[in-house]
């Protein structure tokens, strides 16, 4: 469907086209994908997770052409991708090796390895910096002569104690063991293998219920503020749990293929910067011999109490999981959230696998919604129709 139908046809269009360069076009500073790429590095990696493509020269350049608009520059990345062949299919990502910028965890003060705030601005007051604008803001390393970070390198850690880092060569990235695995040694947090194969649903179609890998790869492409609303709402009751962030963690990952000669080896083709989530969640445990789950009002009539049920079901952990390019906490935290609730069959909404996964694809949902703006003149027309008609029967 297209817009020749309007008055002017095609001559329409390319002035529309026109119009459209112009205003990205204005005022007399030419805005430089270098720059965008450095300094709106949040931006970029969101629309480099939502294009489900890892190019931050790419991404800067879609920001620049789709005049600012996220979900604009996504389609752009998408369509860009698809016309690129793949020649090989990386191993899978361990986080447990991840080189790490920043971690840190909302469910221990102090944890193996240690803590690093990394670059955030959670502890930052929101208030605006006039000394940036116009041009005004300091001169970062960049401009004084330094080279910025290669690609797939993620701004380094700032340390457990407030210092400055400008000057500490000694900042490195840091390796430590997933917080989790503490807990599963020690028998709190449950230990469930997944033995299912990646599935890559840009090749194969999404099918219901949709096996776990399946629903982490959609998680990861879609819409950052939708899946952050489904999160919030099943916070507020609208899920079956409410989680605490037992490690949150930026680094980087080695990307590796398989040795095309060597049997057993791999080849790293090269680093991505990446944010891994682990929330936990408390549930109670199926007892052995009892029904996994039971109708409260048959429990209150054999006289049981909650003291005798809760003694049936002790607590234990679970988990959910998420990873997104990039630094993108809110995302990969709503990620986990909506992973664990996938996982667990029930009446809310973010339970619901077609309902999350269908509708939170940034580029299907903006897509759909944009249609509307094209000709719909014959469907109006009988809508029309059956107004004037039904009011005719009225009268």
């Amino acid at each position: 469907m297209a817009y020749v139908a309007v008055s002017g046809g095609q001559e329409a269009v390319e002035n529309a086209r026109a119009l459209m360069e112009k205003y990205r076009q204005r005022g007399s500073r030419e805005v430089d994908t270098g720059a965008l790429e450095n300094r709106m590095g949040l931006l970029i990696d969101r629309i480099m997770g939502e294009a489900g493509f890892y190019a931050p020269r790419y991404a800067a350049l879609a920001l620049k052409q789709a005049e600012g608009s996220p979900e604009e520059a996504v389609f752009l990345l998408r369509a860009y991708r698809s016309t690129l062949s793949r020649a090989h299919q990386s191993l899978p990502l361990d986080g447990a090796g991840m080189n790490i910028h920043r971690r840190i965890s909302a469910a221990f003060k102090d944890i193996p390895g240690g803590q690093f705030l990394g670059a955030t601005c959670d502890y930052t007051h929101r208030l605006l910096n006039f000394e940036s604008a116009d041009g005004e803001e300091p001169a970062g390393k960049e401009a004084a002569g330094e080279e910025a970070a290669p690609e797939g390198e993620c701004p380094g850690p700032s340390g457990q104690t407030p210092r400055d880092t400008t000057a500490d060569k000694s900042s490195q990235p840091v390796r430590a063991n997933r917080l989790s695995q503490t807990l599963k040694e020690e028998g709190l947090l449950k230990q469930e293998e997944d033995t299912q194969a990646p599935q890559d649903i840009t090749r194969q179609p999404l099918v219901f219920p949709a096996p776990r890998p399946a629903r982490l790869q959609s998680l990861a492409r879609a819409d950052t503020g939708f899946i952050s609303g489904l999160a919030y709402a099943g916070i507020r009751g609208f899920g079956p749990a409410h989680p605490t962030v037992g490690e949150l963690r930026t680094g980087t990952l080695e990307v590796r293929i398989a040795h095309p000669l060597l049997e057993g080896e791999c080849l790293v083709v090269g680093n991505i910067c990446v944010t891994e989530v682990e929330s936990f969640f408390s549930e109670e445990e199926t007892a052995p011999g009892r029904e996994e789950k039971e109708d409260p009002l048959k429990i209150l009539e054999s006289g049981q109490g909650d003291k005798a049920d809760h003694s049936a079901r002790p607590l234990s952990l679970a988990e959910g999981y998420g990873m997104v390019f990039g630094r993108n906490d809110t995302k990969a935290i709503a990620m986990s959230i909506l992973d664990y609730s996938l996982d667990h069959e029930g009446d809310s909404p973010v339970q619901n696998q077609e309902f999350v996964l269908l509708h939170g694809d940034c580029l299907e949902m903006n897509g759909f919604i944009s249609h509307l703006k094209l000709p719909h003149y014959v469907t109006f027309q009988s809508k029309l129709d059956r107004v004037r008609h039904t009011r005719g029967e009225e009268r």
